[in-house]
């Protein structure tokens, strides 16, 4: 469990958006997204949402945690895998409802649990009125199967 607690989000729009006060606006669920991208070159890796907790967590340790919703659990990011998520920056937007995470991904340098580096690996098409998926070539960086074999 975390010592770290924030503070309720301001009513005072100015307070909020100008103010140096860090009130994560966490939704009804008690969620915020995060968005994830490489500290080196900007690749956008992972969007994910985090409890007080996850986030408490990630600003004590210096590695990202989550909030899983298909688990209903904690998830220390690359855990499993090797592939922690170092993170060198958190920003916030203007009202504190998203986090912004800049890591440095550690062991295959993988984000994605299919083992590629970003989990936007596809691209949206439309041709001939139907719509669909294209990848974009990204390779795998470790084998799922194997990594994380008994543990999914």
């Amino acid at each position: 469990m975390s010592s770290i607690s924030f503070p309720e989000p301001s009513k005072d729009k100015h307070v909020l958006e100008e103010g140096s006060v860090f009130s994560p606006n966490f939704d009804a669920n008690g969620l915020v997204t995060a968005v994830v991208t490489d500290a080196g070159d900007g690749t956008l890796l992972m969007v994910a949402h985090m409890n007080a907790e996850a986030l408490s967590l990630t600003i004590e340790t210096g590695i990202a945690h989550y909030w899983s919703r298909s688990r209903k659990s904690l998830w220390k990011k690359g855990e499993t895998s090797g592939n922690l998520q170092h993170v060198t920056e958190i920003l916030t937007d203007c009202d504190q409802d998203v986090i912004l995470l800049r890591v440095n991904v550690s062991g295959h340098d993988a984000t994605c649990h299919t083992g590629r580096r970003s989990c936007f690996y596809r691209r949206v098409v439309s041709a001939d009125g139907k719509i669909g998926l294209v990848a974009d070539g990204s390779p795998r960086l470790f084998d799922p199967a194997e990594t994380y074999r008994g543990s999914r």
